[in-house]
């Protein structure tokens, strides 16, 4: 048998490793083109890894997908793209949330939990094109990721961010600033640019993926501020000050940085991250019921 369909046909019992390890299944809601279908419109994929709590012939019990501590709820009905990764191997499938589930941790704690579809058959990953297959693809949120010089000057730059969305989610078309409000364009103390992809995001924090030049980037910084580009659902980046935790090197040589996001100084823009998340959530799981009932 060739290794390629060796390794697709024992993908079940991976998955059944992942779960005995504690491990985590990753997920994200497919995000479409708009109308115009430009490159403009097309939404992004943000991945969560949500913990595998079971596993049954028909179903994959998982914890709620979540942002900063806050769930995430996923309507009954709606698809998902999944992934199994161990190692360098990872296995995409799509599946469908079955429904809600209490999950028992251990005699005193129980939690909510989503109940997943159990796939037939799933497709193996190429090393080089970790988030496409033949029959689906993740396109990744873009982020701009710069070395912050000075963690105090994020006050005025993130306040110039929750502004800046607001007035275009609020449509005000006229585009006038209140007096006291900070120029759109106000940025942090920052050094040069370095732009990376979003892999996943989770409770506390986010996966960037960077292409192998950047690696002394993180031999000389911490401190960051990134800006993740979920246009045109959110109509602006969305821009956080991060911490670097810990880095390692892919097949390919490119550098995933995990980073765990602050807000020490801004304790307000850490609910306002967070409902920008789910406000993504929730319309990306609007524009597929929608498209649904149209067929």
């Amino acid at each position: 048998m060739p290794a390629t369909r060796s390794r697709t046909a024992n993908w079940h019992h991976s998955l059944q490793q992942l779960h005995e390890r504690n491990g985590a299944l990753e997920i994200s809601l497919p995000a479409f083109a708009d109308a115009g279908g430009d490159e403009q419109g097309q939404g992004r994929n943000l991945i969560w890894r949500v913990r595998i709590l079971n596993l049954t012939e028909e179903e994959i019990i998982v914890e709620l997908p979540s942002a900063l501590g806050q769930e995430i709820r996923l309507q009954d009905g709606v698809e998902l793209i999944a992934i199994v990764a161990i190692g360098q191997n990872r296995w995409m499938f799509k599946t469908t949330v079955l429904g809600s589930a209490n999950a028992r941790l251990n005699a005193s704690h129980e939690i909510n939990a989503m109940r997943l579809v159990m796939p037939t058959h799933v497709e193996r990953c190429q090393r080089r094109q970790f988030y496409r297959v033949s029959t689906v693809g993740l396109t990744l949120p873009e982020v701009e990721c710069y070395p912050l010089l000075d963690p105090l000057s994020v006050i005025v730059a993130e306040t110039a961010n929750r502004l800046e969305i607001q007035r275009l989610t609020d449509g005000n078309i006229a585009g006038k600033i209140t007096p006291d409000a900070p120029d759109p364009d106000t940025r942090p103390q920052i050094g040069p640019l370095a732009k990376s992809l979003l892999v996943n995001i989770g409770g506390g924090g986010a996966g960037l993926l960077f292409e192998p030049d950047n690696r002394m980037l993180f031999e000389r910084h911490r401190a960051f501020w990134i800006r993740v580009n979920l246009m045109p659902h959110i109509p602006a980046p969305i821009c956080i000050s991060a911490r670097l935790r810990h880095t390692h090197i892919d097949s390919a040589q490119r550098i995933y940085a995990g980073m765990a996001f602050e807000f020490g100084h801004s304790p307000e823009h850490q609910q306002f991250v967070v409902d920008q998340i789910c406000r993504y959530a929730s319309l990306l799981q609007r524009e597929q019921l929608k498209r649904a009932s149209q067929k």
